[in-house]
């Protein structure tokens, strides 16, 4: 949902499910003096006013107890844009957003603008869009469970990472209770729980084939770490009868669910998310639910291809004539991808929209590839983002030398964001906590594989789902990916959900920086994340001509 409102403050406000952005702008002028801007929230739905808080204050006023964060009507926030990490969905708000000006304990009020809006709630229409937390390495997961590692805090720790994808993803399966309903599977990496404090996912499909449904699974069966894996997993659950194994495809990448009700197909669960406890839990993925027939027909046609375990080159023929791309036009309002292709057609499509001169998100879980990078090589004031769990995957030294130095170079042009993932691994920064570790392989933060264009335009287009955006991805991987053209739910959701993690990991990427270059010295060196007292500091960098700051603050406000 979103919400502008005008006032002395322009206020843009754009609600996800569990984020809530916004946005701020106002006459240069009337920011001279600014010490930033105070938010007062209240929660319509449970009655209940707050004040935001953030980790930054005054050094002049820094409470004596330390680096705890503080309310924003004393310390506010020195940004024009700022997001509310804690919403509930279908909650409805009301945010207050206050200039504040004076001096560090002595500030004063200027005409505040009031916004309401409400969170999505987690299922309406024709679309759902689901995330876990992707902060098992987060200053979030000491806290709420100090001293412990996953294990050890145990189910409550699970359910708290899962946040509402591990329950939909149950809940979606769980649809199937009877023998009107069938579910036919294709998922890349299984993962049984092995005594762990976790949901069994295969023994949700066993249950639904317990109640009668029909439950068939294709999984990869490739004679790799990830083929045997999962062939151990399906002896285990005891669920052979359901599973089939594509021994084919060089990759059989796919993540997908049919639902089909009296045979015929109702609704698809997709995205990014593996079955298994780093995919659940660690990294960040999310899930896609789409209640449209059509398109579910569509997956479960691709589904019937996939099950006789087709070679390459066959699936590559079905998909050239039943899935032909790029397509004709853009009238599509969802539109199935499969993969494999033949050639780098669907690759260039791709890039072709993401270059279309429009503000671009996306996120790369191994890197953006040689292929991707001019998108984001233009200093051209267009706003790109891009949120990597890592600069490149494979190659040898020179190459990866050679990628990692062109992307530093790129992401200095200024209208160009990127965060890279790390986590907090010393106690010494601001007061904050050492963080766990990682509990995954290959990837460990960023395993979401989503492209957003111009996600707050009247007609965002987002493209996610199994690919990384590569040209194997397109052309030897067994992949499924969506594109939905103007649905504003949709870019709204995926929209708060990057803008949380992005800030999550820039943070901690200066961290990293910072012991790099300072090395034993990085604790000695450190200086807390203070707030300006002098408002020249700050304010005039979001009215500089082309800089990172004014493209941002023109694009977020609208």
């Amino acid at each position: 949902m979103r919400k502008s409102v005008s006032g002395f403050v322009n206020v843009r406000a754009v609600s996800g499910t569990y984020v809530v952005f916004l946005a701020f702008d106002m006459k240069e002028a009337d920011a001279k003096g600014l010490m930033g801007f105070a938010i007062q929230r209240t929660d319509l739905t449970e009655d209940e006013t707050i004040w935001l808080r953030g980790l930054k204050t005054f050094p002049s006023i820094r409470p004596p107890t330390g680096f705890d964060d503080a309310s924003s009507r004393e310390h506010p926030f020195q940004a024009f844009q700022w997001a509310d990490y804690t919403a509930k969905p279908g909650n409805r708000y009301r945010y207050r957003v206050i200039p504040m000006y004076g001096t560090p304990g002595a500030l004063t009020e200027k005409a505040a603008t009031t916004v309401t809006i409400d969170a999505e709630p987690l299922s309406a229409g024709k679309h759902d869009v689901h995330f876990n937390r992707g902060a098992i390495a987060s200053q979030a997961f000491v806290r709420k469970f100090p001293g412990q590692t996953l294990d050890q805090a145990g189910a409550p720790a699970y359910e708290w990472l899962g946040r509402d994808l591990v329950p939909a993803l149950l809940a979606f399966i769980g649809q199937a209770k009877n023998s009107s309903f069938s579910l036919h599977a294709a998922i890349y990496e299984l993962h049984r729980p092995d005594g762990k404090p976790w949901p069994d996912v295969m023994q949700a499909f066993r249950d639904a084939h317990n109640a009668g449904a029909k439950v068939s699974l294709i999984y990869h069966a490739g004679n790799d770490d990830t083929g045997t894996t999962n062939v151990d997993v399906i002896d285990k659950a005891k669920i052979k009868e359901m599973s089939i194994g594509r021994q084919n495809a060089k990759l059989m990448h796919n993540k997908f669910i049919v639902l089909s009700k009296n045979g015929k197909p109702q609704a698809v669960w997709t995205g990014s998310t593996n079955i298994s406890r780093n995919a659940l839990y660690g990294q960040l993925n999310f899930a896609h639910v789409i209640r449209d027939k059509e398109v579910a027909e569509c997956f479960l046609k691709y589904w019937n291809r996939l099950q006789a375990d087709p070679a390459s080159g066959d699936l590559k023929d079905w998909a050239e004539a039943e899935n032909a791309l790029p397509p004709a036009d853009d009238g599509d309002e969802i539109l199935p991808i499969f993969s494999p292709h033949r050639g780098a057609a669907v690759l260039k499509w791709w890039i072709q929209l993401a270059d279309a001169g429009a503000p671009l998100f996306m996120t790369f879980p191994f890197g953006i590839v040689k292929d991707f990078r001019p998108v984001f090589d233009q200093s051209d004031g267009v706003l790109r983002f891009a949120l990597l769990d890592k600069y490149v995957n494979g190659g040898d030294a020179a190459s990866r030398a050679e990628a990692i130095a062109d992307i530093e170079r790129i992401r200095r042009h200024p209208n160009i964001g990127m965060a890279l993932g790390n986590h907090i691994y010393v106690d010494w920064i601001d007061g904050w906590r050492k963080e766990r570790s990682p509990i995954g392989t290959n990837v460990n933060w960023v395993h979401t594989k989503f492209m957003l264009i111009d996600p707050l335009g009247k007609t965002p287009i987002t493209l996610a789902g199994s690919a990384n955006f590569s040209l194997a991805s397109v052309s030897d991987n067994d992949e499924n990916m969506l594109l939905i053209r103007g649905d504003t739910r949709v870019a709204d959701v995926f929209f708060g959900e990057f803008m949380r993690v992005f800030a999550h990991h820039r943070f901690r990427e200066s961290v990293k920086r910072h012991i790099e270059e300072f090395g034993a010295a990085a604790p000695e060196t450190w200086k807390p994340q203070d707030l300006f007292e002098d408002w020249r500091k700050w304010v005039p960098d979001h009215f500089m001509p082309g800089s990172e700051k004014d493209i941002k603050r023109q694009y977020f406000a609208g």
